[in-house]
This record gives C-alpha cells, sequence and structure tokens, in this order.
C-alpha cells in the first residue's frame, strides 16, 4: 500500500512541506527538502488534506472559521465568555515542565503571567533588546522589568550591543530562511529570549502571538468596513508569515511554543464578538484589555498601546545601522548575504497600472525573484475583477521592465472570470515554477478574496504589500520614486477630460484631496474614480512614448483615453 496523508492544524501551527519530483517527499522545514536537492516545495495549506496515493495526487478541503452571526449578549457576558476560554486555552497547555514567557510588559504576554500566576504555575519571564548607549532604553525591556517586579517573577534579559548583532544574524537568517526585514527584526528578539530559556532548561515557551488578530489589533483591522472578516483573512495567512518563523527559531533552541491566543474554542468565540467591543476611538483589542483588567492585570501593561515586537527591542533600528555601516542600499540585501538558500520566485498580477506596478516595485526591492507578470484580459469592460482600459499596453511594459509576460483571456463573467485567471496563475506556476503571487489590491476585499481562493488551491502564496496602505501617501510615494503615471479614464464629479494624458504631480494629488474632502471621491482610484498607466519607473529600462491617441467623452465627467499606438524609447 502507498496511500500516504498529510495533514495539519486548522491555523497551521506546525509547519508541513512537500514536493512530488523528482519524486513524493515531505518535510516540516523546507531545508531538510533543498538539502535533498528538491526545489519544486510547496507548504501545505492547512485547510488542506493531502492524499497521496500510488503516484497520484489529491486534496480534500477543510472548512475554515466562517463569519458567523454576532454574540448578542452583553459586554458583560462577553468579557465572561473570553475570560472563561482565555484561561481554559492556558490551561490545556501548561504541563509539569518548566515553562518561559516571551514578555514585553504588553497586555498580551501580561494576561498569559497573569493567568499563570492565578493557576498556581511558576514561570520565568524571557525578553531581548538590542541596546545602544546613544538611545533611550529600548521600550519592551522598561515595561518587562516593571511587571516582573509587580508580579514578583523572574526576568531575564537578553541585552546584546549592535555589534554582536551579526554574529546572531548567521544563525537566525538561515534558521528562519528568509531576508524580510520584518521577520527577521521580530525573529532576533524572539531567538535572543529563546536563547535563555533554553540555558535555563524550559521545555516550553508562552508567546501572545494570535491576539492580534482575534482582537483586532492592527490598523487594518481598524480601516475595514468587517473588522472579524478582517481577522478571518489575517488567521488565514498567519501560518506563512508568522507562524514558521517563530516555529523554527524555538525549535532551534529544543523549546515548544505555546500560543494559547490561537486556542480554536477561542476563536471560534472571538469571531463572533462586535467589532464595537474590540476597537473604540483610541485603542484596539478593547474587550482583551478589560478583560485583563479584571483578571488582575494593572492599568498600565493592559492599557498599553501596541508596539512591535522589531520596534519595542530595537532590532529594527540595530538592521538600520548595520545596513548603513557595511554599505547597503536596503536592509533586505544586508540580510541576504546571510542567507543563500532557495529563494521565493513570484508572479506579479499585472494590470498596467499604478498599483499592480508600485506592489512589484516594492517586491523587487526586497529582493524577491519576480519571475513573470500574468494579465488577464477582460472582454468585459466592467469586470469586477480586472483592470481593462489599454491593457494591451502591458506587453510594451514587460518589455519596458524585463519581466516576461503571461496574457489570458476572459469573457469576464462574473466568477467565472477566477477559472481563466486560475489557468494563467498554473502556466506561470508550470512554466516559471512561481511559488507566490503579488497584488497590488488596496482595499478591495471582493478582489483580494478571489485571489487568495484561487492561489490557494494551486498552493500560492500572496503577497499584498499595499493592502490597507493610505491612499494618499500610497500615490504621493508613487510620484515621488520616479514613476511617471498617467489617467487613461475618468469617471467621477470633479475630474473632466483635461486629467487624461498628462503626468500625474503632487500638485494633482492635493486636487484628488481636495475632491475626496468635498464630494467624498477616493485619492486612490479605488471607487473606479479614474484609471491609470504607467509610462516609466524605476524599474523600467525603456520608457513608453504615445504616438498617437484619441478620447472619448460620454459626459463632462465620464471620458477615456484611447491609445492607437505607442512605442518604447530608450532613457
Amino acid at each position: 500500500m502507498n496511500k500516504i496523508i498529510l495533514e495539519r492544524d486548522l491555523i497551521g501551527l506546525k509547519p508541513l512541506f512537500y514536493c512530488t519530483k523528482p519524486e513524493f517527499a515531505f518535510a516540516s522545514e523546507k531545508k531538510e527538502l533543498e538539502r535533498k536537492g528538491f526545489i519544486d516545495i510547496i507548504e501545505l495549506d492547512p485547510r488542506k488534506i493531502l492524499i497521496y496515493d500510488d503516484g497520484k495526487i489529491d486534496f480534500k478541503e477543510k472548512k475554515f472559521f466562517g463569519i458567523k452571526p454576532e454574540i448578542k449578549d452583553n459586554e458583560g457576558k462577553i468579557k465572561e465568555k473570553v475570560k472563561e476560554l482565555l484561561i481554559k486555552a492556558v490551561k490545556k497547555r501548561i504541563s509539569d515542565e518548566k515553562l518561559g514567557i516571551l514578555f514585553s510588559g504588553g497586555v498580551d504576554s501580561t494576561t498569559l503571567l497573569q493567568i499563570c500566576k492565578d493557576l498556581g504555575k511558576e514561570v520565568v519571564l524571557y525578553t531581548a533588546a538590542v541596546v545602544d548607549k546613544e538611545r533611550k532604553m529600548p521600550e519592551d525591556l522598561v515595561y518587562a522589568e516593571k511587571a516582573a517586579e509587580k508580579y514578583g517573577v523572574k526576568l531575564r534579559v537578553n541585552k546584546i550591543g549592535i555589534g554582536e548583532v551579526e554574529k546572531y544574524l548567521k544563525k537566525i537568517v538561515p534558521i528562519i530562511e528568509d531576508n524580510d526585514p520584518v521577520k527577521i527584526g521580530v525573529g532576533l528578539t524572539l531567538y535572543l529570549a529563546c536563547e535563555l530559556a533554553k540555558e535555563d532548561g524550559c521545555k516550553a515557551v508562552f508567546s501572545g502571538l494570535g491576539s492580534e488578530e482575534i482582537f483586532a489589533g492592527y490598523e487594518r483591522h481598524r480601516l475595514s468596513k468587517d473588522a472579524n472578516k478582517e481577522c478571518v483573512n489575517g488567521l488565514l495567512k498567519m501560518y506563512e508569515r508568522d507562524l514558521y518563523r517563530d516555529n523554527m527559531v524555538t525549535k532551534y533552541n529544543n523549546l515548544e511554543l505555546g500560543v494559547p491566543f490561537l486556542d480554536e474554542e477561542l476563536i471560534e468565540y472571538c469571531l463572533r464578538i462586535p467589532a464595537g467591543y474590540k476597537l473604540d476611538k483610541e485603542y484596539s483589542k478593547v474587550i482583551l484589555r478589560k478583560v485583563a483588567e479584571e483578571l488582575g492585570v494593572p492599568k498600565e501593561f493592559a492599557w498599553r498601546k501596541k508596539r512591535a515586537a522589531q520596534y519595542g527591542s530595537h532590532s529594527h533600528k540595530a538592521l538600520q545601522k548595520l545596513v548603513k555601516r557595511n554599505g547597503f542600499e536596503r536592509i533586505s540585501d544586508y540580510l541576504r548575504t546571510f542567507y543563500t538558500g532557495h529563494d521565493i520566485r513570484l508572479a506579479a498580477l499585472y494590470s498596467s497600472g499604478k498599483d499592480s506596478n508600485y506592489a512589484l516595485w516594492l517586491m523587487q526591492k526586497q529582493n524577491y525573484d519576480v519571475s513573470c507578470l500574468v494579465t488577464v484580459r477582460s472582454k468585459n469592460k466592467d469586470s469586477y475583477m480586472y483592470h481593462t482600459p489599454n491593457i494591451e499596453m502591458t506587453e510594451l511594459q514587460s518589455e519596458a521592465i524585463g519581466i516576461p509576460l503571461i496574457t489570458v483571456e476572459t469573457e469576464g463573467e462574473k466568477e467565472k472570470e477566477l477559472e481563466d485567471l486560475e489557468k494563467g496563475l498554473n502556466e506561470a506556476k508550470k512554466k516559471y515554477k512561481i511559488d507566490g503571487v503579488i497584488t497590488g489590491a488596496l482595499y478591495s476585499n471582493y478582489q483580494r478574496e478571489r485571489i487568495e481562493k484561487v492561489c490557494d488551491k494551486l498552493g500560492l502564496k500572496v503577497f499584498s504589500p499595499l493592502w490597507h496602505a493610505n491612499q494618499e501617501l500610497e500615490l504621493r510615494e508613487i510620484i515621488r520614486n520616479g514613476f511617471r503615471v498617467i489617467l487613461t479614464a475618468i469617471a467621477a464629479e470633479g475630474l473632466d477630460k483635461t486629467w487624461l494624458g498628462r503626468v500625474l504631480t503632487e500638485k494633482d494629488v492635493d486636487r484628488l484631496v481636495e475632491l475626496e474632502k468635498k464630494i467624498g471621491l477616493n485619492v486612490a482610484g479605488e471607487g473606479g474614480e479614474y484609471e491609470s498607466l504607467v509610462l516609466n519607473g524605476p524599474n523600467f529600462s525603456k520608457q513608453i512614448e504615445i504616438e498617437k491617441s484619441k478620447t472619448v467623452e460620454e459626459n463632462k465627467n465620464t471620458a477615456k483615453l484611447i491609445i492607437e499606438k505607442a512605442k518604447l524609447i530608450s532613457l
């Protein structure tokens, strides 16, 4: 019998990779497969069960946490239930072994400390910081020391100077298998704390990971029209964004990672808590903060505002200094020198407009290998999914950027047009061996969710570097970074045909901002107010020159620029 079944937990707490060529193989670490010569390595989506049977692979889908009706209970009852489930989540993860808590003095880790104390479990707190004599003491260290004193528990601190950081990067970057500055900044702090826990003989450490996603702790939750839906979107991607990093670092230090906030019963309940109990005008994670106070967490820790680990520990500042010191332009360039393993290959969903171009460039700046562009040409000019004006210009742009283009056509029938996107990405996967896809999505959940659905089916990661970016700032940054952007269609009050065909300037952005204040126009054109085309950019080797065009005007505020002839010219 040659049947093998591979399955992960729903969240993806533990990693699992597989490949099919030259033979079927699987492992919990990507680098183990790389060492054996496998290249086409895929991380198993936690929402799929892989069945390998006599040389054939099939998948069964598992249902993820959905958006269920909101809880109708009052705040008091909700707090009691959250408290009950949190205590239960911690309790089931406590063993007789020595336990540590990765500690920052924020609401998440301090709540875990409070519950452990109440359950009679002795713990040791572990924190880390990069200390620079010229700067203030890192914020996480200050709060960690205060909390340890108030609770009367042992705190161990791994302090290192900037001169010691490189020594650790040589270990950490290959462990995490990535040169992403955020992952490494967090990973450095995590590694330093785990190093002490290992030294102390701990067998497990608790982390507050997951709290931000179930209690709406990020700015994108506040900006979303549906905070709980955004919580689900974040949870879907935690396995590839956070959990692999944290598992590899803790595993390297012979530690078991405990994440009580990612308890499935707790998640299920928290996704039904109305957003009004999670967010107010000033704070995120409001319901958790109130629960923390009721559990006994002092107010200064319960209501301490979010501080990302790489900033609270000063690890990010240390990386910035080392980049300059070593003569690199970007952090990712510098980090690449510590890990030369298999790079992630990406395809960029490419529409010819400003957002897809900017997203592509941002990922290139982080040294991702963008192997191809994928364009979907829709015959439906009112497509929900795809940009249609002057879409044929992607051929010239592809040549100017120097990245091959895959083009697929679609009738543009709603939902069915996703099948054509799947064809294009499948071709990219077979031809260029891509591991993931770049999207220029800003705020459209409709587009993002459907792209993620297709990518999940194909086993591809999704990178959306612009998601919930400040729209005015994004447009200004596009112009400041040398992108030459013109509008090719307008359809909004306040805009007319004079906007078409001329290169946007920051003064134009000022005018768009005024229109936003006056009539609610979307500065980035996300509501269909305008369509854009990029003629040149920092990653272009040639520039597009429009030789012949015409303007078609439907009315004063609706018009299109039809490009009839264009060519590339040398810069």
